[in-house]
């Protein structure tokens, strides 16, 4: 095949030349649209070159058919071959920072000292009496745009390159998000319809939305151990949040519909920066938070946000302290939110459907220790059920990697740093 290729092509060159003597030139050209200027060797390495890449699948649709086979090929999801330590690092960031923001929003922005007998929400004031920064919507712009600034600076100091993208491929974060405001939109409308406790049990089967999502999708199969450890969390998840259980029907699909949304959420971005994007966490984050500012702000307007929080400016609820929890709080989201992509391009999106159970766990600790919260005895074995749980599963994890063998990577590539926000000058130095 191969030698009647360099025959068609010396065939090409030999008629170019010959018309070239009649004065007539002519540049060769095959169907792969190269020109005379390119060599019949460098034609072929080229063409061989690009039928490898063709030839690549991305990890996330193989489906071996057995271990044996996935050890071979090495044809294993790309979170096998992350370092456990890495992976528990970054995972022990998200946890901390993530925690760090929910009780922020509780102990700070949840109570300050009260000035104005009126605001503009009727949920404007907590159970004490304090009045609470009652505008979900703008509060998400506050993150975002925040977001966008840290990255923007991060991008000036040359931690990250922003890549040439397609308009597809345009398109492809502007549909994602829309995905992240939509989900928040979903989640706020459900909870007017349902009981917290009710929202917080279907948020628990987030980890089985999304290995349906990966069976249906990518083809990709867990082993039956994985399975087997998701019933205590989910369980244990569900017992934590135990309470007075209320919803309509339409507050039922409207909850199922947020819970579907956040774990396409969670898939839709470990794809794009493992699949063929191949996106940086960073880069994503920058590309992605002006879209969600300006959608936040849109929905906060038609929310009768913006007006509100005029008035409950002009009453003298924003005082410097406010001001400060706000700052502050927005720069801990940036922060969140980069580890949290970070997380998920190295652990996967089930882990991180995994980590949301287990921090409701957390929070609900957090809270009796540090505000005296009282809870039930059901909570209390539906705390301990979630953390074996998810022992058990870290178990079944490490048995995982320790049987997919990553593959021989080249003399002199090495991993990709541990620090989401080393330069790319750093970056070159372990190449």
């Amino acid at each position: 095949m191969e030698l009647n290729r360099i025959r068609s092509y010396g065939g090409k060159v030999m008629g170019s030349l010959l018309s070239a003597e009649h004065g007539e030139v002519r540049p060769v050209s095959d169907e792969d649209g190269y020109s005379s200027d390119s060599t019949v060797t460098q034609h072929l390495l080229e063409k061989e070159n690009a039928e490898d890449m063709a030839s690549i699948e991305d990890l996330e649709s193989q489906r071996p058919s057995s271990t044996t086979e996935a050890t071979i090929s090495g044809k294993h999801p790309a979170e096998y071959d992350v370092p456990a330590k890495t992976k528990y690092i970054c995972l022990g960031l998200y946890f901390g920072l993530n925690l760090s923001l929910t009780l922020l929003n509780k102990a700070v922005l949840g109570k300050v000292r009260r000035h104005t007998p009126s605001l503009p929400y009727d949920c404007a004031y907590t159970d004490d009496g304090f009045p609470k920064f009652a505008f979900p919507w703008l509060l998400t712009t506050v993150h975002t745009t925040t977001s966008a600034l840290g990255c923007l600076i991060l991008l000036w100091r040359g931690h990250f390159q922003l890549r040439i993208l397609t308009t597809r491929e345009n398109m492809t974060l502007l549909a994602f998000s829309v995905l992240y405001t939509v989900n928040i939109a979903i989640s706020n409308v459900s909870l007017q319809m349902v009981s917290v406790s009710f929202h917080q049990i279907m948020r628990s089967t987030s980890p089985l939305v999304t290995i349906l999502i990966y069976r249906l999708w990518y083809a990709r199969s867990y082993a039956m151990a994985t399975y087997i450890s998701l019933l205590p969390i989910i369980f244990g998840a569900a017992l934590t949040t135990y309470g007075d259980y209320y919803f309509t029907s339409l507050g039922f699909f409207t909850t199922l519909l947020g819970v579907i949304l956040a774990a396409l959420k969670t898939v839709a971005t470990n794809r794009l920066m493992t699949g063929n994007l191949k996106l940086h966490a960073l880069e994503l984050l920058f590309r992605m938070s002006p879209l969600a500012a300006v959608q936040s702000l849109v929905f906060g307007f038609f929310a009768g946000e913006c007006s509100g929080l005029v008035k409950w400016v002009a009453e003298g609820n924003l005082f410097s302290s406010y001001s400060i929890a706000l700052a502050g709080n927005g720069l801990l989201a940036f922060f969140l939110n980069v580890a949290s992509l970070h997380t998920n391009k190295l652990a996967g999106a089930l882990t991180m459907s995994i980590c949301a159970n287990l921090k409701q766990c957390l929070t609900v600790l957090l809270g009796i220790i540090l505000f005296n919260t009282k809870i039930g005895v059901v909570s209390g074995y539906g705390m301990t059920i979630t953390l074996v749980g998810a022992a058990v599963y870290s178990k079944v994890e490490l048995e995982m990697k320790k049987g997919a063998a990553p593959p021989v990577k080249p003399a002199g590539e090495d991993s990709e740093p541990l620090n989401p926000l080393a330069t790319e000058r750093e970056r070159s130095v372990h190449k």
